[in-house]
């Protein structure tokens, strides 16, 4: 099997940008050329790898090629460079990470790869219950996510873990005050999207079931404004807790564990990546 690297390029932009059009122009070429590289692809390899939906998605198989063509990019700069003697152009790094790992810790890693001229950083903002997926359809090279088993051709290592604590402005708490705890039954509550368990986690544990007011705030530091301004209750990081908000529970809390999970490759830009990450996880229990 030969496939022709201007063929994996082509994939890739439509997995990026979503249809042929954005593709082409991301390539500077046509649409038509765009298709003729897909389908010499895809007769090349025996299967169809790309889904004509609007947007555009790889197909299984597409995302094990996506995966080759990440990977050989990556390797494919990383050696340009080594041959050039220095850096004679930018290497992308894609990588996938929480939207409160981001708020918090993970920015001591922004600040580190803040000062490397030679990489740019592409982080795609996912829940890290979900993050691994990002891994296995070859849209990232490297994840912060709570799955402790390693993705087929990754490798994992642990990293402390995030807590969260159930927190209310001062009004809210107080007007949902039942004896010595809460009316978790009545409470409004905020969730980040809907792929947030943590707070009907909680709730579950407590036996109780969603209360009849649930708001949804998609973005870490809008969630954390909403909490504060009274619209419910919600699950905040620690590192976040303030003046503004009050702990419903002295005890209560969940704590996440978090892990690093990148591909197996022989890539310094990975390992000194790697490295940064671990440094910053350093501030997690």
């Amino acid at each position: 099997m030969e496939i022709a690297p201007a063929q994996l390029a082509a994939l890739v932009a439509i997995a990026d940008h979503g249809t042929f059009e954005a593709a082409a122009r991301h390539l500077h070429v046509t649409a038509s050329a765009v298709s003729q590289r897909i389908r010499a692809l895809e007769s090349e390899v025996g299967q169809v790898v790309v889904r004509r939906t609007t947007p555009c998605r790889p197909t299984p198989a597409g995302e094990e090629l996506i995966r080759l063509a990440r990977q050989t990019r990556l390797l494919h700069d990383e050696v340009r460079d080594a041959l050039a003697h220095g850096h004679v152009g930018t290497i992308d790094l894609p990588v996938a990470v929480s939207a409160d790992s981001l708020a918090t810790w993970f920015r001591t890693a922004l600040a580190d790869v803040a000062g490397w001229s030679d990489v740019a950083l592409r982080l795609h903002v996912e829940d890290q219950a979900f993050s691994a997926d990002l891994l296995r359809s070859g849209e990232v090279l490297a994840a912060v996510t709570s799955e402790p088993t390693p993705v087929q051709g990754c490798s994992v290592e642990a990293l402390g873990h995030l807590r969260y604590v159930p927190a209310a402005a001062p009004q809210v708490a107080e007007r949902w005050r039942s004896g010595r705890g809460y009316d978790w039954a009545a409470m409004p509550m905020v969730v980040f999207n809907e792929k947030d368990a943590l707070q009907h986690d909680l709730l579950a544990a407590r036996g109780v079931g969603p209360p009849p007011v649930v708001h949804r705030v998609p973005t870490s530091a809008d969630f954390l404004e909403a909490v504060a301004l009274g619209l419910g209750w919600g699950m905040i990081p620690a590192p976040q807790l303030g003046d503004r908000l009050v702990p419903l529970g002295t005890r209560l809390h969940v704590d996440v564990r978090l892990y690093w999970q990148r591909w197996r490759l022989d890539s310094p830009v990975l390992g000194r990546l790697t490295d940064v990450v671990r440094r910053a996880a350093a501030t997690l229990k």
